[in-house]
Order: structure tokens, then C-alpha cells, then sequence
């Protein structure tokens, strides 16, 4: 059962790539929480997400020895949702269909992979954690960090639509 959190229901098997995987099998699923319950439910998701991926990286990184398993992709999936909740907000508060603000979407997985991939400053730090907590805050930080410029992308862009 940790193995099938953990993995996201095996998409952290997928390769090359895993948690581009994971981050991209969020989307949908974040869609439909969207759809059944609006934004509050997405941050409903994202709480039960760190909470049952943290035990979950644990149990994996106890099974296998190796501090960060490449198959572990529940960090991605609250990282992703993470980055998501300003769109799901924003649609909700313009009264639009969230599917409305597709390059919200485009930007919440473009910038959370690169803040993922790269790691900058306390992403990296709480990756070198090594520990289970480490493998889901850095992604957690990360998904925060996408939203902060996912916002701000918003800002630039229909601040940009009124000049026209």
C-alpha cells in the first residue's frame, strides 16, 4: 500500500523521467478535484498528500536504503498541486472554468519542474536533508515557489492584456 502512494499508483515506475511523470499524472487529478470541490478541496488534497506521502517516503526510503528512490513521486504530486492552487483560486474568484486559465496550468508545471530540477536555495537545502522529510519539503518549497511566479506571471499577463 506505501509502495502505491509513494509511486502515485505506479507512475513513479514510469521511465525515463520519473517525476516529470508524476508532476504530469497530477494534472488531471488535480482537474477533477477542481471540478468536484473547487479550490479548497485541491488544498484538502494537498494536506492528505504530505501527510500520507511523508509515511510513504519513509517506508520507501526504509525498504530500499536509498534516501531519495527515484520511484518516489507523491512529492511531485503536492508540489504540483501546490503550484496549481493559485489558477484554482483564480478561476473560482473570475468565475471562469478553470480550464479557462490553461497557460496557468502551462506555467505552474513548467516553473515547478525547473524549481524541481534545479533546486535553488532552500530547495536544495531541504533536499540535502536526506531524510524523508527532506525527499517532500523540497518539492513542497518548490510548488511554492512556482506559485509565487505563477502569480506573478498572472499579474504580468493580464496587466498586459489592458494595454492592448
Amino acid at each position: 500500500m506505501m509502495n502505491l502512494i509513494a509511486t502515485f499508483g505506479g507512475v513513479g515506475n514510469l521511465r525515463p523521467a520519473p517525476g516529470t511523470w508524476g508532476s504530469f499524472a497530477a494534472l488531471p487529478v488535480a482537474l477533477v478535484l477542481i471540478w468536484i470541490g473547487g479550490p479548497w478541496l485541491l488544498v484538502l488534497g494537498i494536506v492528505v498528500v504530505c501527510a500520507f506521502g511523508y509515511v510513504a517516503a519513509k517506508a520507501e526510503i526504509a525498504a530500499t536504503g536509498d534516501t531519495d528512490p527515484s520511484h518516489v513521486v507523491i512529492d511531485e504530486v503536492a508540489g504540483q498541486w501546490i503550484a496549481l492552487a493559485p489558477v484554482a483560486f483564480g478561476a473560482g474568484i473570475m468565475t471562469v472554468p478553470v480550464t479557462a486559465l490553461w497557460p496557468g496550468w502551462l506555467g505552474a508545471f513548467v516553473l515547478f519542474r525547473l524549481f524541481d530540477i534545479l533546486k535553488p536555495g532552500l530547495i536544495g537545502r531541504a533536499d540535502r536533508r536526506g531524510d524523508a522529510l527532506g525527499l517532500m519539503l523540497d518539492d513542497v518549497i518548490a510548488g511554492v515557489f512556482a506559485a509565487l511566479g505563477v502569480v506573478l506571471l498572472a499579474g504580468v499577463a493580464h496587466g498586459a492584456m489592458r494595454l492592448f
